[in-house]
């Protein structure tokens, strides 16, 4: 259990097992705390680093979570391997934990050796899709076990960790649009794209077409989608994603 001082903040980040390493970038609304179920299995090969995005977790609080977040969260990833002096990272980032991965990989190819992604919207915000998340999670508070888990991932004031969380996301959509401050066709490291085609965050067909296009823009992506679980693929296909994960691992070198 450790931490990184980010413009005056604390993000907070914890290492478990040893070999090559593999960060793992949780999505919105959730911690590092996440992962948990596969971090047993991950850090049998590979040093496995988790870390709470600054607002999340255990890491300190903002006033103001920023619009442009997930280009934001990526440049947090920048500064923790900064901090621990690493270079050609494997980055696994889940739903807005993939979108700030492939932020870190265009950004800072330097630094990323490869990256897989698994449930995420696509390469800029849909409205429709921003406003079901919205809905969605202001219903989900109503629900016991949803909160409890949200408590169990940032403490007593999840709640206020979920407002802004969302607030951020609708501003994003309205300002901003587009996930990447830079076209998908500039990647300069492999990408795996994971999904379910059951995922019940989007369309039926999502990942199909999205994956597709990214495909298309270019030659450093391949695919793979779960026929079945839901949101994310990662959590509900584990065991299957985790065996993938280590394929493409291995190809990458």
């Amino acid at each position: 259990m450790s931490n990184i001082q980010y413009h005056g903040k604390k993000i907070y980040y914890e290492e478990h097992g040893s070999g090559e390493t593999i960060i793992l970038l949780h999505g919105n609304t959730v911690s590092g705390k996440f992962f948990t179920p596969a971090l047993p299995i991950l850090a049998e090969k590979y040093r496995v680093i988790t870390l709470d995005f600054l607002g999340c977790g255990r890491s300190d609080r903002i006033d103001e979570w920023p619009s442009d977040l997930w280009y934001e969260w990526s440049r947090q990833v920048v500064a923790l391997c900064n901090e621990l002096g690493l270079s050609k990272v494997k980055l696994i980032g889940c739903s807005g934990g993939a979108l700030a991965a492939i932020n870190g990989a265009l950004e800072n190819p330097e630094l990323v050796e490869c990256v897989v992604t698994d449930s995420f919207e696509g390469l800029k915000a849909n409205a429709e899709i921003t406003e079901q998340i919205r809905m969605g999670r202001n219903f989900a508070k109503q629900n016991v076990e949803f909160c409890g888990m949200l408590n169990a991932m940032h403490g007593e004031d999840w709640e206020s960790v979920i407002d802004a969380d969302t607030e951020a996301v609708v501003a994003h959509a309205k300002m901003i649009g587009s996930f990447f401050h830079k076209p998908i066709e500039e990647l300069e490291v492999k990408l795996l794209l994971t999904g379910s085609d059951e995922d019940e965050m989007f369309p039926k067909g999502h990942y199909e077409k999205l994956f597709a296009d990214i495909c298309a823009r270019t030659y450093m992506a391949q695919l793979h989608i779960f026929e079945h679980g839901g949101h994310p693929a990662m959590m509900s296909n584990m065991e299957e994603f985790i065996s993938l994960c280590k394929e493409f691992f291995a190809g990458t070198v």
